[in-house]
């Protein structure tokens, strides 16, 4: 069964930098679009980011933009988030999701990042 697994949160202050990675299994990792999405206390899903299946195409929310990179290890079925310049407006549960932006079919259980002082 398809399976997504995220790590790498925790508390972090702001202007410090946070790895997320998302260890995937149970279809084929390499031949799907991936995304991260966010989902900050009392607010809906809001997307961050997306890869294409060969990792060379990306595509970020203007609110991420420039200080989140996100990235693929096909070879290790592993999804990636590099967090830069984290804010407190940040903080939020952080999913990898199957799929393109708004079109999902699985989820991970989540990883809280928190940014504050």
């Amino acid at each position: 069964q398809v399976q997504l697994v995220e790590s790498g949160g925790g508390l972090v202050q702001p202007g410090g930098s946070l790895r997320l990675s998302c260890a995937a299994s149970g279809f084929t990792f390499s031949s799907v679009v991936m995304s991260w999405v966010r989902q900050a206390p009392g607010k809906g899903r809001e997307w961050v980011s997306s890869i294409n299946s060969g990792g060379g195409s990306t595509s970020y929310a203007d609110s991420v933009k420039g200080r989140f990179t996100i990235s693929r290890d096909n070879a290790k079925n592993t999804l990636y988030l590099q967090m830069n310049s984290l804010k407190p407006e940040d903080t939020a549960v952080y999913y990898c999701a199957r799929g393109n932006k708004n079109r999902y079919d699985y989820w991970g259980q989540g990883t809280q990042v928190t940014v504050s002082s």
